[in-house]
């Protein structure tokens, strides 16, 4: 079965840096999509960083310029690069992915991690 496992977070101090991973396993035959939510306590689940397979990123406007996202097709794997990290980005973050498995393969499936915590204080 499909698995988004994500990995990285953890406690920072501002101004740090911290590269979240999210792996997807199973018999996947194609990510249409993989991204990265966020969302802190009191507040609504937030797109932090999306990118499409054929490359092409998106970015919340509180996070261009000091995150980055890429992937790994080989491995299934989506990173998101956090530089200049700032208290307000403390969240939950959670990976996402749009993609299809065998015998439904014309139907793309949508697909959460379990969530890792990023803290960033002083």
């Amino acid at each position: 079965q499909v698995q988004l496992v994500e990995s990285g977070g953890g406690l920072v101090q501002p101004g740090g840096s911290l590269r979240l991973s999210c792996a997807a396993s199973g018999n996947i035959v194609s990510i249409l999509a993989m991204g990265w939510y966020r969302q802190a306590p009191g507040k609504q689940r937030e797109l932090v960083a999306g990118i499409t397979s054929g490359g092409a990123p998106n970015y919340a406007d509180s996070v261009k310029g000091r995150f980055t996202i890429s992937t790994d097709n080989a491995k299934n794997t989506v990173y998101l690069q956090m530089n200049s990290l700032k208290p307000e980005d403390t969240a939950v973050y959670y990976c996402n992915a749009d993609l299809t498995i065998p015998i439904m393969t014309g139907i793309p499936y949508n697909y959460w991690g379990q969530g890792t915590q990023v803290t960033v204080s002083s």
